[in-house]
């Protein structure tokens, strides 16, 4: 008897521990307790008192992880985490001295490279409740330059390695940032409206994905557990790439599926910005006919120009926007941001 009530207690204490941690993001929860993630930016807010904290794991692949410790998330991070497959326990941080500390883990690689698991987080002393979600929420639906593909590369002739991929310095967490608000990113490199880059896996674009719990791990549609204030679509370049690009109509069809699900999850008061990427001179007009034609409230538009960044300096790994590069696209988003949902424009660096 004495053992049964033993075993109970740790199970309480160890779902008490699973609920006091936030996710930003979509996640999927096991009935015991573990959380399962692949979008990229998803990120897990940790609180405790006592001297450390790891965090045990599952890695279907491979994944790098943004940590910091007792700030909130900057340009850059405390430390990353690199992930290979398999099981594992990651040491998070150490003190001297036992004391009350914040961790934040985001996950700066996106799905097609691993889903990872957040079986636990351990600390000597006690896991307390973390923040909840911030009063701004946005979410992005994107492609590559939402998950900051290349982005800490030195130059556009740079081949991509996973290790340069950090959706904190694209124009996703910059926004964030400079409008103090978390940040859902739905977003996978090389996907389009009706077509992704040089016609790849046909059928799996990004309104195919839009609704899953997951990228690219299976798994069942999402059950929507916060509302954005704004809603950002940045798609279109890989519709568009190896000199190719979709009929208007086929287009503006494939752009109206993806708006109404995202009406279906977040109704019709949330304000959408369709933005058009600079990557080809006939996006624009793409982008503006889908958002006019939808028939639906609430929709908006604008572009980012050919001369919105340069195409040297401003440039990472396969010629895709650096650091430097999104900082421009970020300050180019922002003032409609800012009008469309009311918030005022800080008088802030964008970084």
């Amino acid at each position: 008897m004495k053992k049964t009530i033993l075993l109970l207690c740790l199970l309480m204490l160890s779902l008490q521990g699973y609920s006091q941690v936030t996710y930003i993001g979509r996640v999927l929860r096991d009935n015991a307790g573990p959380v399962r993630a692949d979008w990229s930016g998803t990120m897990a807010i940790v609180r405790f008192e006592g001297k450390s904290l790891s965090l045990a794991y599952a890695e279907s692949g491979e994944d790098y992880l943004n940590i910091w410790v007792d700030k909130e998330p900057g340009v850059e991070a405390d430390q990353v985490l690199h992930l290979t497959q398999g099981e594992g326990e990651a040491e998070l941080c150490t003190f001297k001295k036992k004391g009350v500390h914040t961790v934040y883990l985001q996950k700066r690689s996106e799905g097609e490279y691993g889903c990872i698991t957040f079986s636990s987080f351990k600390t000597d002393g006690t896991l307390l409740q973390a923040r909840p979600w911030k009063e701004r929420v946005i979410e992005i639906v994107g492609d590559s330059y939402t998950c900051g593909y290349g982005v800490e590369a030195p130059d556009r002739d740079c081949p991509f390695v996973l290790s340069e991929e950090n959706c904190n310095k694209s124009y996703s967490g910059i926004l964030g940032r400079y409008f103090q608000a978390d940040v859902v990113r739905i977003s996978h490199s090389g996907r389009g409206i009706v077509r992704n880059y040089g016609d790849s896996d046909p059928g799996r674009t990004m309104p195919v994905r839009y609704p899953g719990v997951f990228d690219a791990a299976e798994g069942p549609k999402w059950t929507p557990d916060y509302t954005p204030d704004i809603i950002v679509i940045y798609l279109g370049t890989n519709d568009f790439s190896v000199g190719k690009q979709p009929s208007l109509e086929s287009w503006c069809q494939g752009y109206k599926t993806l708006l109404e699900e995202i009406r279906e999850f977040h109704g019709n008061q949330v304000p959408i910005l369709c933005v058009a990427s600079n990557a080809d001179p006939m996006l624009t007009d793409y982008v503006r006919t889908a958002a006019t034609q939808s028939g639906l409230p609430n929709i908006y538009w604008t572009a980012i120009q050919k001369d919105g960044h340069n195409t040297t300096s401003d440039l990472g790994a396969s010629w895709h926007p650096n650091y430097q590069g999104m900082r421009k696209v970020a300050s180019l988003m922002a003032p409609y941001i800012a009008t469309l949902t009311g918030w005022p424009l800080p008088l802030a660096p964008i970084e």
